[in-house]
């Protein structure tokens, strides 16, 4: 590397050598020396002077070291004597473009050299008052908390100096302090608070820590730490309130009932913890509207949290402190928002909580929040003090137990709502959901008029589900109809001369059952039993699930072959290994059901089987269709029907007994929506259709207990299938 100093400017005549270097012919071309004569020179030296003063002046803000700027001032003071030399100068410390320089370089005439150093020296000069100013507007932002602490504690000492603070002005502190103090802390938590406290006396405002302390302590505050309602302990006044609000769902209110009775009762002792209730049922069935209806029965503060989608352990018991913008978790954030420490809390969709992943478990997380013996200490990892939950009263809902974890299923009380029968459904529609469109349509009762007969019509033939959300919905459109008939008719009032004109009087607020077709459109469902032709091989099965119960047609059909079975549908491996268990009992009591000549003969020698479940979008899964397997087999190989309005559920062994199975009720309101006449089920689920099952449901279908699969046939059958009763004696006895 080397340097280069220019001396003075060279003309290039030209190379006279090019080797070993280059030599050239050149013809110096110094400066002129300056003339004080020439005014015009004259006012552009003192031009450059003042532009390059201020130059330099900027210079000294970057902070430059002071010897550069010594030695540059120095230089400048000749200006007068050498101005050339001074332009060069100035032109090699700013920022300029090849192009530029180049010009400066070829500027031989000093007069036209020093006009464009100005031009370029004055540009120079507006770029670094620009970056300056960007440069304390920033400056000045991250100091500003610093500034103004400043500030204030010289405006405090002047204001005390001259006798000017107000005594009752209280500080940040203060303030902060007297907040706690009201809050009624317990000991552990006062302890925690004032030691958060000491710390922040010790910080300055403008620190990150200060903020962070600050927000928990205004979260010690907030919180309903001794803050509770005054419960509403009336029990009759409860259950009108629980009654007008909804209709049946009488275990759920026997159980609001109870607890307030014991409340009551145990009072001045002030132990009562807060059952823990689960409500289990299919949607639209009212579980979250009755979480409200309980709170406003008791005179609590109602909270809902939505657990669909928690997928984090920190969305339930927080964030701890460490963490950039870490706040408490949603029971604490509820807390807050009801200032009371013993609303109603209910944890919608408790079912589709999150599993164990990266983030941590959420449901372990309400193994402590759901438990009455533990969560009276609960402590969240933002505030990390224990909290009081005891006195809370947890509503859970969740449309199915099977994705519960069974430790938390376990701490739970669960109450199962059902689905409504037709006759429920009609009371809802005509006591709740009816008047509530009505009136979110801006109409009166008056207005519009729907009969019985039209809303059971909407029930059957345009709702198949458990609960009532779809009716509401069908009702709405109803109402709608009925509201632009009625705006057509104000309309033809204000346009007609006489308000009591024959014009005017064509509204008719009643919907009859012919109105409805003609509103809502065809039928979307019919009865699936009763439009069915009974036919050899299908046979009506009972099926429940997460969102209630609904029939199931079993298919089989048999093909020539080797004696495989196939099955399809969407089928889990409990419902395969049913039909495997049903075509082996099929199979080795050929001979006793008549459906061989003799005991050794195999009916699927030379036959393939195929059992097929309609719904193949549908995953179906569970032992219940056992002895309709079974049922359907016989029909396909003894060419007899079962009857189309004859539905059947129950698990089947391979000793041909007949095992009770879960979801009775929904099963029998299932059946009786799709038009079942006869159900056969096993004699041990024979206490739950007494109990569960609505009167008026049981007095429309014909039900028949089985113990053994010999009765479920005869009764299935009517007895046009034969059945060897020496055999059959023999299973039953075992």
């Amino acid at each position: 590397m080397f340097y280069l100093l220019g001396i003075v400017r060279l003309r290039l005549n030209k190379f006279t050598s090019q080797s070993p270097y280059f030599e050239a012919d050149v013809t110096p071309m110094p400066d002129r020396a300056v003339d004080k004569n020439d005014q015009e020179l004259q006012d552009q030296i003192v031009a450059l002077r003042s532009t390059s003063k201020e130059f330099v002046s900027l210079l000294q803000t970057l902070k430059l070291p002071a010897p550069v700027l010594t030695q540059l001032q120095k230089f400048l003071e000749n200006v007068g004597v050498i101005p050339g030399q001074v332009v060069d100068l100035l032109m090699s410390t700013i920022e300029s473009t090849y192009d530029e320089k180049i010009t400066i370089l070829e500027a031989t005439d000093l007069k036209e050299r020093i006009v464009k150093a100005i031009e370029l020296l004055t540009r120079q000069i507006h770029v670094l008052k620009i970056s300056q100013k960007v440069h304390d507007n920033v400056e000045g932002k991250l100091n500003k908390k610093q500034r103004e602490f400043y500030l204030r504690q010289q405006m405090a000492a002047i204001k005390e100096e001259l006798g000017e603070k107000d005594s009752s002005e209280e500080d940040e502190m203060t303030t902060i302090e007297n907040r706690l103090t009201a809050a009624n802390l317990p000991p552990e938590v006062q302890k925690a608070a004032d030691r958060e406290i000491k710390r922040l006396k010790k910080m300055q405002p403008a620190s990150s820590e200060y903020s962070v302390i600050r927000n928990y302590l205004d979260w010690l505050g907030d919180l309903p730490w001794s803050k509770s309602s005054e419960d509403i302990l009336d029990v009759e006044r409860a259950r009108k309130q629980l009654n007008d609000d909804h209709h049946g769902l009488e275990k759920v209110k026997r159980r609001i009932l109870e607890y307030l009775a014991v409340t009551k009762l145990q009072q001045l002792k002030g132990d009562v913890k807060g059952p823990i209730l689960c409500l289990v049922g299919p949607p639209g069935v009212g579980k979250t509207s009755l979480g409200r209806s309980i709170a406003t029965a008791m005179g609590r503060k109602f909270h809902r949290i939505s657990l669909g989608g928690v997928w984090d352990e920190s969305e339930i018991r927080g964030h701890r402190r460490t963490y950039v913008g870490a706040l408490p978790g949603l029971i604490i954030h509820g807390l807050k928002k009801c200032e009371v420490n013993n609303p109603v809390f209910l944890l919608d969709e408790i079912d589709k909580v999150g599993s164990r992943g990266h983030h941590g478990d959420p449901s372990a997380a309400f193994l402590e929040v759901l438990d009455p013996e533990q969560n009276n200490t609960f402590t969240d990892h933002y505030l990390n003090v224990p909290f009081d939950l005891s006195k809370i009263l947890f509503i859970a809902t969740a449309n199915s137990v099977d994705t519960i974890p069974a430790p938390l299923l376990d701490r739970m009380e669960l109450i199962t709502i059902p689905g409504y029968t037709y006759a429920e459904k009609l009371a809802i529609a005509t006591n709740h959901l009816l008047p509530k469109q009505i009136q979110l349509h801006g109409l009166s009762e008056s207005d519009v008029q729907v009969t019985e007969e039209a809303l059971l019509k909407v029930a059957t033939g345009y709702t198949r589900e458990s609960g009532v959300r779809h009716l509401e919905r069908e009702i709405g459109s109803l109402v709608r109809a009925k509201a632009v008939e009625y705006a057509e008719n104000q309309e033809r009032k204000l346009a007609s001369s006489s308000p009591t004109s024959e014009v005017a009087a064509t509204y008719q607020p009643l919907v009859t059952l012919a109105d409805v077709e003609e509103i809502l459109g065809q039928e979307k469902y019919v009865n699936e039993v009763t439009e069915r032709i009974a036919t050899p091989g299908v046979v009506t099965g009972m099926a429940y699930n997460g969102v209630g119960g609904g029939i199931l047609f079993i298919e089989v059909s048999q093909m020539p072959g080797k004696g495989h079975l196939q099955l399809t549908g969407s089928l889990g491996d409990v419902i395969k290994e049913s039909a495997q268990i049903a075509l082996s009992w099929v199979k080795s009591h050929g001979y006793e059901i008549g459906l061989t000549n003799s005991h050794g003969q195999n009916i699927m020698e030379k036959a393939d089987v195929h059992i097929h479940m309609p719904g193949g979008g549908t995953p179906k899964d569970g032992p219940s269709a056992g002895i309709a397997m079974v049922c359907a087999l016989v029909s396909m190989f003894s060419n007899q029907t079962v009857p189309s309005t004859t539905a059947m559920t129950g698990e089947f062994t391979l000793r041909g007994l007949v095992m009770p199975v879960g979801g009775i009720k929904e099963k029998v309101i299932a059946a009786h929506r799709a038009g079942v006449k006869k159900i056969i089920m096993p004699l041990r689920n024979q206490k739950d259709v007494t109990s569960d099952v609505p009167a008026n449901v049981r007095e429309d279908i014909e039900f028949f207990y089985a113990s053994t699969i010999w009765q479920v046939l005869r009764e299935a059958f009517e007895g046009r299938v034969v059945i060897r009763s020496s055999t059959a004696a023999l299973d039953s006895r075992m």
